[in-house]
Protein backbone atom coordinates (compact mmCIF):
# COMPACT_ATOMS: atom_id res chain seq x y z
CA UNK A 1 0.00 0.00 0.00
CA UNK A 2 1.30 3.76 -0.60
CA UNK A 3 -0.20 6.68 0.68
CA UNK A 4 -0.47 10.29 -1.02
CA UNK A 5 -1.88 13.48 0.63
CA UNK A 6 -3.02 16.32 -1.35
CA UNK A 7 -1.81 19.13 1.39
CA UNK A 8 -3.76 21.60 -0.48
CA UNK A 9 -6.81 19.98 -0.36
CA UNK A 10 -6.56 19.00 3.50
CA UNK A 11 -8.91 21.33 5.88
CA UNK A 12 -6.62 20.50 9.08
CA UNK A 13 -9.71 18.11 11.35
CA UNK A 14 -7.00 15.88 12.16
CA UNK A 15 -9.66 12.67 11.45
CA UNK A 16 -6.30 11.43 9.78
CA UNK A 17 -4.20 12.16 12.54
CA UNK A 18 -6.82 10.26 14.99
CA UNK A 19 -7.16 7.45 13.12
CA UNK A 20 -4.03 6.51 12.32
CA UNK A 21 -1.35 8.39 14.48
CA UNK A 22 1.29 6.19 13.26
CA UNK A 23 0.74 7.28 9.69
CA UNK A 24 -0.36 10.93 10.16
CA UNK A 25 0.76 14.16 12.01
CA UNK A 26 -0.02 17.72 11.82
CA UNK A 27 1.72 20.82 11.20
CA UNK A 28 2.19 23.45 14.43
CA UNK A 29 1.39 26.01 12.38
CA UNK A 30 -1.93 25.44 10.55
CA UNK A 31 -3.01 22.06 11.18
CA UNK A 32 -2.29 20.39 7.97
CA UNK A 33 -1.84 16.90 7.93
CA UNK A 34 1.44 15.37 6.92
CA UNK A 35 2.90 12.27 6.60
CA UNK A 36 5.15 10.45 8.62
CA UNK A 37 5.67 7.29 6.23
CA UNK A 38 4.24 6.71 2.68
CA UNK A 39 4.19 2.82 3.18
CA UNK A 40 2.33 1.58 6.34
CA UNK A 41 3.05 -1.39 8.04
CA UNK A 42 0.98 -4.51 7.58
CA UNK A 43 -0.38 -3.65 11.19
CA UNK A 44 -1.23 -0.12 10.27
CA UNK A 45 -3.52 -1.02 6.97
CA UNK A 46 -6.89 -0.67 8.43
CA UNK A 47 -6.22 2.57 10.34
CA UNK A 48 -5.23 4.51 7.29
CA UNK A 49 -8.12 2.69 5.49
CA UNK A 50 -10.38 4.12 7.95
CA UNK A 51 -8.01 7.65 8.04
CA UNK A 52 -8.83 7.76 4.14
CA UNK A 53 -12.83 7.22 4.52
CA UNK A 54 -13.15 9.81 7.62
CA UNK A 55 -11.51 12.70 5.50
CA UNK A 56 -13.88 15.32 5.04
CA UNK A 57 -11.32 17.07 2.14
CA UNK A 58 -10.74 13.33 0.31
CA UNK A 59 -7.13 14.82 0.85
CA UNK A 60 -5.73 11.57 0.97
CA UNK A 61 -5.30 8.52 -1.59
CA UNK A 62 -3.99 4.82 -1.64
CA UNK A 63 -2.80 2.88 -3.79
CA UNK A 64 -2.61 -1.48 -3.28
Amino acid sequence: MQISLDQDRCVASGQCVMAAPEVFDQREEDGIAILLTTTPSPDDTDNVRHATAVCPALAIQLTE
